[in-house]
């Protein structure tokens, strides 16, 4: 299977790209850094900077339909970036056009909402996003992990950093199943 990880140029917390994406490799898989620019992204652990990683594909130059699924790492400035900007936006709407696997952990559904893919969807998130996913139609849980099959495709969602663990067990399962 082929990932992608989609996150902003800045502002993803690191153990939330690090560990899925280890995971995703560990299990045979290739995991790709998509970006809305070129050059590298600069992870955070909290509010201190971290480490960068090299983008590999940019938003705009490549497509939904060369990869099996879709991981959005959290943080709170990542996905508020990725929200802002139209192409990152459509590429994650087309991943739910095309009924590919998408999963977002923390602050990552911010980007969803902007996608407009979560009414009448179940999912958890960070709890300081409950109001705007209900105000988009979803259905908010407090859980470790919750996978919504609703429609052609599957939406995987987590809380947070401490949700890992069952995060990536859910990822792994759910984009093998969707894989066939």
């Amino acid at each position: 299977m082929r990932i992608a990880f989609l996150m902003a140029p800045e502002g993803v917390e690191q153990i939330e790209l690090t560990d899925p994406w280890q995971a995703v490799t560990d299990a045979g898989h290739e995991a790709v850094l998509v970006s809305t620019k070129s050059g590298k992204i600069q992870a955070f652990n909290h509010l201190d900077k971290a480490d960068t990683f090299p983008v590999q594909e940019v938003v705009g130059e490549t497509s939904a339909d060369s990869f099996d699924g879709l991981v959005l790492p959290g943080g709170v400035a990542n996905p508020d970036a990725l929200r802002m900007d139209e192409k990152a936006v459509s590429f994650v709407r087309d991943f739910f056009d095309q009924g590919r696997p998408v999963a977002a952990i923390c602050h990552a559904p911010w980007t969803l909402v902007e996608a407009d893919v979560v009414s009448d969807r179940v999912l958890t998130s960070w709890p300081s996003l409950q109001t705007d996913l209900r105000n988009a139609g979803a259905t908010w849980v407090d859980e470790q992990v919750r996978i919504c099959d609703h429609g052609p495709n599957i939406l995987i969602t987590s809380r947070k950093p401490d949700d890992l663990k069952a995060f990536r067990e859910a990822v792994l399962t759910e984009f093998s199943k969707a894989a066939g």
